[in-house]
């Protein structure tokens, strides 16, 4: 298959055509196995490694992930091929790693369209939802929202409803990947060269879901506990397939931990109908607490505005101000700006393209 089955577009050309790579060729990343990839391209697949100039100057999350497209070598059928570095990222969707450790870790790179699954059984968490949501809004990509298991939940539409209220503006879709309920509304999202990925905690049946898209078994599946309705990780790594009509979906492992990374914008904009009470508040400096003239109180008490949904807000600000805080606030903001310059940089090399095109 051609790079353009495997997501290549405008955007990456663009940086493509802008440098001076010699005889590397570009390619996609569909799988990681500790320290060598999968990569995939006009060329086929192949297994490749970091170049010893890309592990030395790369921080962590500067390494390949599943779904980069990168410059490389190819050394011959018989040798591993050699990733020289990593195109810029079109999208990202990171969370902060686990543990103690303070840095960014990419759990997949260059998705157009997120689908944030979530089970209709005991698991149903809409908090855990607002906090997937603000990341997906930071990352770049369409987030959509997928409520499995309907088969088994007779209050899926009263969920879905209760759901909708919480991801303002995301589509909402009810499914069963059991019985095959609802996944034609899900089929309309999967156009050829498009990339999706499939992120939730364990148990709530990515697996399954990535099972039926596909047409067969290539992934694992295990049942959840009755007791909590809590799951065992079956997908242990992440890797792109090829869907039968060409749309690329991308498989993760359940996240046990999802700590929030640099979304301060994704935040807001997860919040945005809190955000706008905010605005309407008599203090520009009011805490919502008990200040009079409190927009947000107001909703509180008339019961137009959930009170959970309130106190996660505040509880996401407060890890972003405590992750601000143990990062340097100023290399973070250097790197976005540089990010934005490479944006559009690119943008410009496009247009100029697209000009010099329409003259011949």
């Amino acid at each position: 298959m051609s790079i353009i089955g495997w997501g290549w577009n405008s955007y990456f050309e663009a940086f493509w055509r802008g440098s001076d790579l010699g005889n590397a060729v570009p390619g996609r990343v569909v799988a990681q196995q500790r320290k060598f990839w999968r990569v995939a391209g006009d060329f086929g697949e192949c297994w490749a490694e970091a170049s010893g100039g890309l592990r030395l100057a790369a921080a962590e999350s500067d390494w390949p992930a599943v779904g980069d497209w990168v410059v490389m070598e190819l050394h011959g059928a018989d040798s591993t091929a050699v990733i020289q570095e990593v195109l810029p990222r079109r999208s990202k969707f990171v969370r902060k790693s686990p543990g103690k450790k303070i840095e960014e870790q990419v759990i997949a790179a260059n998705v157009d369209t997120a689908l944030l699954v979530s089970g209709l059984d005991g698991d149903f968490n809409p908090r855990r939802v607002e906090r997937y949501l603000a990341q997906c809004w930071e990352s770049g990509a369409r987030p959509v929202i997928v409520l499995n298991k309907a088969d088994a939940c007779e209050e899926a539409r009263g969920k879905a409803a209760e759901m909708e209220r919480v991801a303002i503006g995301t589509s909402v879709c009810v499914v069963s990947a059991r019985t095959g309920e609802g996944f034609a509304e899900l089929e309309e999202l999967l156009k050829p060269g498009h990339t999706l990925v499939l992120l939730g905690s364990s148990g709530v049946g990515k697996s399954t879901i990535a099972n039926r898209l596909l047409e067969e078994t290539v992934q694992e599946v295990r049942p959840v506990r009755e007791s909590d309705s809590k799951g065992r990780h079956t997908t242990t790594t992440r890797e792109l397939f090829i869907l039968p009509g060409g749309a690329l979906l991308m498989d993760t492992p359940g996240l046990r931990e999802m700590q929030l990374w640099d979304a301060e914008n994704g935040v807001a904009q997860a919040f945005a109908d809190i955000d706008s009470l905010a605005a309407q508040c008599r203090f520009g400096d009011c805490r919502h607490e008990a200040e009079p003239g409190c927009a947000i109180l107001a909703a509180l008490s008339a019961g137009t505005l959930d009170p959970g949904r309130v106190e996660n807000r505040r509880k996401l600000l407060r890890e972003q101000e405590f992750l601000q805080r143990k990062i340097d606030p100023e290399a973070r903001q250097e790197q976005k700006e540089l990010w934005k310059q490479i944006h559009r940089a690119a943008r410009q090399k496009y247009q100029q393209r697209q000009r010099d095109e329409g003259k011949r």
